[in-house]
């Protein structure tokens, strides 16, 4: 009756230790779900603000070389420089010794032309542009204010960087008004 007893209380024990480690393995197959489920979160996450960088950089780069454009056209400007602000959309005419360079900004657009050319656009997704001449003393200069508007992407909220730019540059003649 003993070895028994002792036969019964071994298979009973072997028993709860294969539930005990079945319950285990479940606990351990959650666990790895939770922490894959939190990865992919955060690997979207990073992706999503990795995007959203990518665009402001290539929005910062689209502004830096209009902004050059800008200033190699200024001091390009042999004859005069005009703002025009007549209308709603202030132009800025700038006369060279062989062609005329025009900017306006009109709605969220920069646009430029040559001579009497059609309007290209040079820059969009512009929140607000001013351009203006600068008091100097002893040279003509420009100062051109240009901020641009920080873009949502679908369901990405904008991001926190805001675009402003300042770009300066003296012309070759004096300042018409």
């Amino acid at each position: 009756m003993n070895v028994k007893c002792k036969r019964q209380s071994a298979e009973c024990e072997a028993a709860g230790r294969r539930g005990y480690l079945l319950t285990e393995a479940l606990v351990y197959i959650g666990l790895v779900f939770v922490v894959l489920g939190v990865g992919y979160v955060a690997m979207y996450h990073c992706i999503d603000n990795s995007v959203i960088m990518s665009r402001n950089a290539d929005d910062i780069v689209r502004a830096l070389n209009t902004g050059e454009r800008w200033r190699a056209d200024i001091r390009a400007a042999a004859q005069s420089i005009l703002l025009e602000t007549d209308q709603n959309e202030p132009t800025l005419h700038l006369r060279g010794a062989t062609n005329q360079v025009d900017y306006r900004c009109a709605g969220a657009t920069l646009y430029r032309r040559v001579n009497s050319g059609t309007w290209v656009p040079l820059l969009d997704n512009v929140k607000a542009s001013t351009m203006q001449p600068d008091s100097r003393p002893a040279v003509a200069a420009w100062r051109w204010e240009l901020e641009l508007q920080p873009r949502a992407r679908g369901s990405l909220k904008a991001s926190r960087v805001r675009p402003l730019f300042t770009f300066l540059a003296v012309a070759q003649t004096p300042v018409k008004r």
